[in-house]
């Protein structure tokens, strides 16, 4: 093979350039695979040994075509695939030849199929138009369909292997080419690729019923759980709802003292605060939802994103009593993440560390690189979390009960918003906690580089 020749070598230019009256069709890749199949299947059907020359897509569909010939038809059948791969591909048996080509040539969009017999002979030339809205010449299809020409003209099929010849992907040996297509031959492929094609167009239709019956079983999955989700929502809001009136009724009884006043103000008070949580985190979740159907990814240096929210939270943890600090590193790997997630992320963490913690309580944020990702860690001294509540507080309005009812106001939204955002990025979150003790949050995330 001359590799120089090679660059300017067009199997499809060559046979329509020739003097053959052979115009291209267009069509599908689902036809071409129909009509490669039924080549195979005359070949195999006839018994007809023929020396075999193509150059197919990638994949094991294509390659489980040569190999079904090379099993069916042993004797004095020779298959040569081309390939632009730098590896080529190991022979499948010891009658077939893997010839590599350069991968700037002409044959860069092209594919082939040549069978050269004494009892059949034929030649399948396919081009696959050119990226964006580019089409072949006079052909005014665009992509995926291909420009193809199958030809059983002895003449035009010695053009090629002319052409090949001179390439040195054939050798100067003899070449047997039917000139006189066999009418019962021509007739069994016809009725073959028919039946291929009617077979391909069958697999096709069972595997679109199938996605639609997937994509209806997600769309009926989604709308049980957005009903679900509204439900939970209407009784979150009615229990705030609920103690609201029960405080108001009693705030009207002309035999209240002034501590059972105080004391349904507060609720009062307590109440509308819960309320307002709820509100404010489904927004939250529906903000989310809408901002991945257009996302905007950016790159993240945490070491100014940490600083900034941990410095928003200092005045609140100095009135709780409670010691907050951070370590960061300067130097450390940006990542890719949707606008302002990570922010919100390391937010929630973090009120929720200091909501949970006593006072002369600790709460720490730490940032470290480890292998292929970036971890924050949001370490607290509080409260704790129950072993059996572990795998439930990422549900959705799940709230840890404490002997506090201040502390128990929350939405039950925040830890929700931190997986469903993580999830979304590429990211994951685990948690270490016991009673008593405290909790440790952990975010694992990928360093952007590793995800270009």
């Amino acid at each position: 093979m001359n590799p120089s020749l090679m660059q300017d070598l067009s199997i499809f230019q060559t046979v329509r350039s020739g003097d053959f009256g052979l115009e291209p069709l267009v069509v599908s890749p689902s036809v071409l695979l129909s009509m490669i199949r039924a080549h195979m299947d005359v070949l195999i059907d006839e018994k007809i040994p023929a020396t075999i020359f193509a150059k197919l897509p990638d994949g094991k569909l294509w390659r489980g075509e040569i190999q079904r010939y090379l099993i069916a038809v042993k004797d004095n059948s020779k298959i040569y695939t081309l390939s632009q791969k730098t590896e080529v591909i190991n022979p499948i048996a010891s009658n077939h030849y893997p010839v590599a080509i350069p991968k700037n040539g002409k044959l860069r969009r092209e594919y082939f199929f040549l069978v050269l017999s004494p009892r059949f002979s034929s030649l399948v030339a396919i081009i696959r138009p050119g990226r964006g809205k580019k089409r072949y010449k006079n052909l005014q299809t665009p992509i995926p369909w291909l420009a193809t020409i199958n030809t059983f003209n002895g003449q035009a099929i010695a053009t090629v292997v002319t052409a090949l010849q001179a390439e040195g992907v054939i050798g100067e040996q003899d070449i047997s080419i039917s000139q006189t297509p066999d009418g019962r031959i021509m007739g069994e492929l016809a009725i073959k690729q028919m039946l291929r094609h009617n077979e391909i167009a069958q697999h096709k239709n069972s595997l679109r019923l199938h996605r639609c019956h997937e994509y209806s079983k997600r769309l009926s999955n989604l709308a049980q759980v957005k009903d679900n989700y509204l439900s939970s929502v209407c009784q979150e809001l009615r229990a705030p709802l609920t103690h609201m009136k029960t405080a108001l009724s009693l705030l009207n009884s002309p035999t209240l003292k002034p501590l059972q006043r105080q004391r349904y103000l507060q609720m009062l008070s307590t109440q509308c605060d819960r309320q307002n949580s709820l509100i404010n985190g489904v927004v939250e979740l529906l903000e989310i939802e809408k901002s991945f159907k257009s996302p905007h990814f950016e790159a993240v240096n945490l070491s100014e994103v940490v600083p900034g929210v941990v410095s928003t939270y200092q005045p609140l943890a100095h009135e709780k009593g409670i010691m907050l600090a951070y370590t960061v590193p300067s130097d450390l790997p940006e990542v890719w993440f949707i606008s302002g997630g990570l922010k919100q992320i390391i937010i929630n963490l973090l009120a929720n560390s200091i909501k949970f913690t006593p006072k002369g309580g600790q709460v720490w944020v730490k940032v470290r690189e480890q292998g292929e990702a970036i971890h924050i860690e949001v370490r607290d001294t509080g409260i704790g979390i129950p072993e059996g509540e572990l795998s439930k507080i990422f549900d959705r309005f799940y709230r840890i009960r404490t002997t506090s009812l201040d502390e128990n106001t929350g939405a039950g939204l925040g830890l929700s918003v931190v997986q469903e955002l993580l999830q979304r990025c590429g990211g994951s979150i685990s948690v270490k906690s016991k009673p008593g003790e405290g909790s440790i949050f952990t975010v694992h995330l990928p360093i952007r580089s590793l995800m270009n």
